[in-house]
């Protein structure tokens, strides 16, 4: 075997007598982001996943890119393996990361030595392996400081790895630990970046968009369908429940008050959300509202919207400034396909002086003039179902 990956747990070294738990899962979420690129043997030993190919077909690339959107993994290596004998050990440095070194200025070798029946100590390893690799590269000078280059030797139980650098990984929790919830995906900015924050906690997130034609392009559809494909590199597989909303909308316009249209808008998606969790067993919602962003994502009126809710309401993005969502968005990859110019429901029949501090009384005296109930139920039982594998 030339060549593994090391990836080194993060939080949930933390974790108690439900430790193996989570390593349980995080073994199967890797063995099914893996299946695609072939044959790999995925085990834990000392707080690090070992991912082993186990044939010669394997596509080591294409695992390597997999495993930086696994949630639940700090940091990754590719590593050599060898035994646990010095000159075994200086070769593979020198095999596997002679490109690298020769490249250096200078340099230095951290040893961890994890078996401690192994006769050196971890600062005799380093001492000894370093010593080696300046004598082989006369070019490189030894720096402990700040060396441009870092060689790692871990001797472990069962054999030793030398690798370079470690690269971060993806962070949180494993996905599926923490629970299930619906991330309300508009096709703007915000909520896939709310999905990701909450999906990082091991949640397993599911997505509800609100699609009002003829007022909304299936163009508009299709870029939040887009969305949906491209979060299934961090999140899993996706589901999207796409919810008709051009009636409601309608029925809002023609029977409530100009200044309460967004709120109203707001407490009934919130109630047909609620039933879609109620089917698909989501515990909680998901929204990407940030306080004082726009007028129905105030204080007054975030209260008016969750006092129709009776389950929680997660919106991770509340204090961020819009430049640290956008941040967000760029490195998960999301951003380019939100600012595509395609209107969403939320944008039809804006009303043009919109109430910024709603009383809830004003709202609901506002909603009853017309039962929505029947609309409601109408737009549950006819949610198109769309899902999204990380093969797709």
């Amino acid at each position: 075997m030339n060549e593994m990956f090391l990836l080194k747990l993060g939080e949930i070294v933390l974790k108690g007598g439900n430790r193996f738990q989570f390593e349980n899962r995080l073994k199967t979420n890797i063995r099914r982001r893996m299946r695609p690129y072939g044959e790999f043997r995925v085990y834990i030993v000392q707080s690090t996943v070992y991912i082993e190919p186990e044939e010669e077909a394997c596509d080591l690339e294409g695992a390597w890119e997999a495993c930086h959107y696994i949630f639940g993994v700090v940091s990754l290596c590719r590593c050599r393996p060898c035994e646990k004998d010095l000159d075994d050990i200086f070769r593979a440095a020198m095999e596997y990361l002679g490109d690298d070194l020769r490249c250096a200025a200078t340099f230095k070798v951290e040893s961890k030595r994890s078996d401690k029946r192994f006769p050196l100590t971890s600062i005799a390893i380093s001492q000894e392996i370093g010593g080696r690799i300046a004598e082989a590269v006369p070019t490189l000078a030894v720096d402990v400081r700040h060396p441009e280059y870092t060689v790692y030797v871990e001797v472990r139980d069962h054999a030793a790895y030398v690798h370079g650098p470690s690269v971060p990984g993806a962070g949180g929790l494993p996905t599926g630990t923490g629970g299930r919830a619906a991330v309300l995906l508009s096709g703007g900015i915000d909520s896939p970046v709310a999905g990701y924050m909450i999906a990082k906690r091991g949640v397993e997130i599911e997505c509800i968009h609100f699609f009002s034609y003829p007022y909304t392009s299936e163009l508009a559809k299709e870029k939040v369908l887009e969305l949906a494909h491209i979060m299934t590199k961090f999140c899993g597989r996706m589901t999207v429940d796409i919810v008709g909303f051009t009636e409601i909308q309608e029925a809002i316009k023609n029977n409530c008050p100009e200044e309460f249209f967004t709120i109203i808008m707001r407490r009934l998606m919130m109630k047909i959300a609620q039933r879609i969790c109620e089917k698909e067993n989501c515990l909680a919602l998901i929204t990407g509202e940030s306080v004082g962003q726009v007028a129905s994502q105030t204080m007054n009126a975030l209260a008016c919207t969750d006092a129709v809710c009776e389950i929680p309401v997660f919106r991770p993005l509340i204090g961020m400034d819009k430049t640290e969502i956008i941040e967000i968005a760029r490195k998960i990859d999301t951003f380019e396909t939100s600012i595509l110019p395609y209107e969403d429901c939320c944008t039809v029949f804006t009303p043009r002086h919109p109430k910024v501090r709603p009383l809830l009384a004003d709202v609901e005296a506002a909603e009853n003039n017309f039962d929505f109930s029947e609309l409601i139920n109408e737009a549950v039982e006819k949610t198109e179902l769309k899902i999204f594998n990380l093969e797709n």
